[in-house]
């Protein structure tokens, strides 16, 4: 898999989904990728969304170790995701599921897009969009641009100044990344100790490589406490009444 050339595949993008989280900040005593979004779990419903665009050829699922077995039967299986080619176990950060997510694409690939299994209101027109930007675009991601004001403030809470929000984004994902790029990213960053990393695209920032940031949606949240599962469930029975 070293030597692939991601230009001979150019339309070819396989999806790494981590989705390894414990889900402590939920508070239900469930990995929150499990829970019950409106009959589905969370998990199912974001892959759901992969299996339906058209132009997403394959998936590979970052689980926690002991959820492997649990979400091949219970989310692949049932839910008839057969664009899952892997499901396989994470490692102890984002960033390292990520790494063995990218590692475990045996599919040769151009194009890696990745996307938090949590975030299961992602729709088929951000991954359309995200994806068809990619042909102008070396690594593309999604975002908000920052509405409210926003301050700098000392370790006392003091005010040191105001920040112009016009060149403030808040990070989504998807993101999306020539495979050759993101896998290399990855081995400079267990090289050289680049720890922590916020996304994936930070990775490829260290890199050098420029990054494009499209307009992402309001409505593609990341379900991480109870009131964002609150939101997300009034959110799909909106779009279904």
């Amino acid at each position: 898999m070293a030597s692939q050339n991601s230009t001979d595949f150019p339309n070819r993008v396989i999806a790494v989904i981590p989705a390894a989280g414990s889900g402590v900040r939920m508070g239900l005593g469930k990995a929150k990728q499990f829970i019950d979004l409106c009959g589905r779990p969370v998990l199912a419903v974001t892959l759901s969304h992969f299996q339906k665009c058209n132009l997403v050829d394959g998936i590979v699922v970052v689980i926690s170790r002991d959820d492997v077995d649990y979400c091949l039967r219970e989310i692949v299986d049932r839910y008839e995701l057969g664009k899952v080619s892997k499901v396989i176990a994470g490692g102890k950060r984002r960033q390292d599921s990520v790494r063995k997510g990218v590692e475990a694409i045996t599919d040769c690939c151009r194009w890696v897009l990745i996307h938090d299994g949590v975030r299961p209101l992602v729709t088929d027109g951000l991954l359309q969009r995200v994806i068809k930007a990619a042909e102008n675009f070396r690594a593309v991601i999604t975002g908000l641009s920052v509405k409210e004001t926003v301050k700098e403030i000392d370790s006392q809470g003091r005010v040191l100044g105001s920040i112009d929000r016009r060149r403030l984004w808040l990070i989504q994902t998807p993101q999306i990344f020539r495979w050759e790029d993101i896998n290399l990213a990855h081995q400079q960053a267990l090289k050289h100790g680049w720890e922590e990393a916020p996304d994936d695209s930070f990775l490829i920032e260290k890199m050098g490589i420029p990054v494009k940031i499209i307009e992402g949606e309001e409505d593609n949240i990341k379900v991480t406490t109870p009131q964002d599962l609150e939101i997300a469930r009034f959110l799909i029975s909106k779009k279904s009444a």
